[in-house]
């Protein structure tokens, strides 16, 4: 049992507000995911330059990392410290480099995800000591997505925790469980993916990479879902401009959806979000199963 939870903003307005509001949803999903928790928020960007979100052990020395990364960014690049997290922002044309320096001289570092605008932290805890480390309730953007977990198949372990990013601003949230996804994992690792964890949801967001790179918008990689993906879920996703819902045909996991001229809402229960503003007014829905939902702010 988990609790996802996910944000888009329709007016611009409330994009100071972003961070809070996602902060207050999460922290109210705590009693169906006490072992961990993360989220992404998709905030501003550099043209031409893209954000690699990374992690270590406490204490660890991001601004030593970013000098010896200088060289392959071709120059200092951009850092943003959270507790056991950091975001650097590189030229998007010297990204490879960097990411190759990263895996040959920085192993104990590891790459979260990366994009123009996607920033992810997940950690250990209770949701609001999470949201607390990373000072959530401050952050800004037009969209965000994120995830309580109760570890019920593997160790519970901040690798293990959502959101799970294998594409450029792309990344998921996901409450049930996947059968197939030994199977899927050794299709999507012949296709070039690679996985950091054994973790079946990480496998959920590889496949949507997958579709995506073999030319499908998001809402069409969700619905080829329904016939690959095997198993019992609920899906939030996040790209650089949508964000996309998806359960699975039977829909046995609870969600529950609000939207008002202001934003659409997810979460795993209603309770998640009677703090939103104008949620009195909001038309709220359960979504129905089988059937994608998306919104994107470039349409």
């Amino acid at each position: 049992m988990c609790g996802i939870v996910g944000i888009f903003l329709k007016d611009p307005k409330l994009e100071p507000e972003l961070g809070q509001m996602l902060s207050s949803m999460l922290c109210v999903m705590t009693d169906r995911g006490p072992d961990s928790a993360g989220f992404a928020v998709y905030g501003a960007g550099t043209a031409d330059h893209v954000k690699l979100s990374l992690r270590a052990a406490a204490g660890y020395d991001f601004e030593a990392l970013a000098r010896s990364l200088s060289v392959s960014a071709g120059g200092a690049p951009g850092l943003s410290v959270r507790a056991t997290h950091a975001v650097i922002e590189v030229p998007a044309a010297a990204e490879a480099a960097v990411r190759a320096a990263l895996a040959s001289d920085h192993p104990e570092v590891a790459l979260v995800g990366s994009g123009a605008r996607m920033e992810i932290f997940k950690e250990v805890g209770l949701p609001s000591d999470v949201a607390l480390r990373f000072d959530l309730s401050k952050m800004r953007g037009t969209h965000g997505i994120g995830h309580t977990r109760m570890a019920t198949e593997s160790a519970v372990t901040t690798a293990g925790a959502h959101p799970f990013s294998t594409g450029r601003d792309q990344c998921l949230v996901h409450n049930g469980s996947l059968s197939n996804h030994n199977d899927l994992r050794r299709v999507l690792t012949r296709e070039g993916l690679t996985f950091a964890t054994e973790n079946d949801s990480e496998v959920a967001a590889g496949y949507l990479t997958w579709r995506m790179r073999e030319g499908a918008t998001l809402g069409e990689a969700l619905k080829a879902g329904l016939d690959d993906l095997d198993g019992f879920y609920t899906f939030v996703v996040g790209t650089e401009s949508g964000f996309g819902v998806l359960r699975d045909p039977i829909a046995c996991k609870p969600a529950v959806m609000a939207e008002t001229d202001q934003y659409v809402a997810f979460g795993s229960e209603y309770r998640a979000l009677v703090d939103l503003p104008g949620i009195a007014k909001a038309k709220v829905f359960e979504p129905e199963p089988a059937t994608v939902y998306f919104w994107d702010r470039a349409a």
